[in-house]
Order: C-alpha cells, then structure tokens, then sequence
C-alpha cells in the first residue's frame, strides 16, 4: 500500500472525508420554503384594496358634488303637478331625506328599483327622472314597472348637473337641515342607504 504524500497536486495528499458521501445520481436537499401567510390574512389584505379602491372611485366621480346646503330645484313632477326640492322637504320636518336621481336607459337603475322601493318605505325618498323624456314618458316608465315613487322630471339634466352629478344612479342623503351629508354613486345595497339615512338624521 503506497502512503499520502505531502504533494497537493497528488490524488493521495486528499483528505479523507468523514461519514459516507452522497451517491453521484442524488440531488442536494431543497430549502425549506418560508412558510405562506395564513389564508384569512391574504384575504383580508385582498378585501381591504378592494374597498379602498371603491371608496377612492367614489371620491373621484363625486369630484363635483358640492358641499354644503343641496341645491334646491323647481320642475314639473311625473304626475303633472309643480314641484321643488324644498316644498318636498317641507313635508317631512326633522327627518333625513333621500334624492335618488335614476334614468330609464339605465340597466344598473333597473336592477336597483327594488332596493330603491324598499328603502323609501321607511325613509322620504325623491327620485328624479334624468333625460328620460317628459313627464307622460316618465309616468309611462313607472307604471309599467309598477313603482309607485314621486319622481321629479328632469328631461336635460339640468338638476343633477347642478349636483355635480355624471352619472346614474346617485343616491344624495340630505339631513334635517338641508344640509348634503353623502353620495352614493353607481349600485348601493338597501341596508347602506338605510344605515348612512339614519346617521343623516340623527341630532348630534
């Protein structure tokens, strides 16, 4: 048996390695992998950019809305009789007030009319007809789908561009005192437009 020699370049002045080496044909083991975030948590970061961005498109359409007192108006209503914001008012003293604007070529006010329907059974709500036509169109529209709502007319627009308004449906919650407290702009659930009325009312 021929010894190591002191000579790096020989195979023999190697050194031994201690414990049995990997076979040539085995892969190295992986790192473990950093362990994921729990789901709820993926979630909730997921549902919280959806709000957020929701609420900062909101601001955005409600760019022009203005703040304060609401604009009062003077039309025709659906039914044939003059009719303005603040007479209307004047018949529900002390409460908070709904002015749902809406449009007849409008499929999302289409399929928000039962919500509109069920929020004004236990709230004063005004809607006013945008560029839909007169009052006989209007009156046409809501007999054949069965709503019975007192509807101001506002064939050219002209009211809901007093409100900053570029669009349907909005939804502006006005309170006992005249004053807009907020704006709701494309679908809004039943249960949101009652919970934002009832703060509008509430004497703080």
């Amino acid at each position: 048996m021929m010894a190591p020699t002191d000579d790096p370049h020989d195979p023999r002045s190697a050194p031994v390695p201690v414990g049995a080496s990997l076979p040539a044909n085995a892969a190295p083991e992986a790192p473990e992998s950093a362990p994921r975030p729990p789901r709820w948590r993926r979630w909730a970061v997921e549902i919280g950019l959806f709000v957020a961005v929701f609420f900062a498109i909101q601001a955005w359409m409600a760019r022009d809305v203005p703040a304060g007192p609401a604009p009062d108006f003077a039309t025709v209503a659906a039914d044939g009789r003059a009719l303005s914001l603040a007479e209307w008012r004047a018949t529900h003293p002390g409460e908070a007030v709904g002015v749902y604007f809406w449009a007849d070529w409008c499929p999302i006010c289409t399929a928000q009319q039962g919500t509109i329907d069920g929020v004004q059974a236990d709230y004063p709500v005004l809607t006013v007809a945008m560029q839909s036509g007169g009052a006989a169109a209007v009156t046409s529209v809501l007999a054949e789908r069965g709503l019975d709502w007192t509807t101001a007319i506002d064939a050219d627009g002209r009211i809901a561009q007093t409100y900053g308004l570029r669009g349907v449906p909005a939804f502006v919650i006005v309170d006992p005192a005249g004053q807009i407290r907020s704006v709701s702009l494309g679908y809004t659930t039943g249960w949101g437009l009652r919970a934002r009325l009832w703060w509008a009312g509430v004497d703080i």
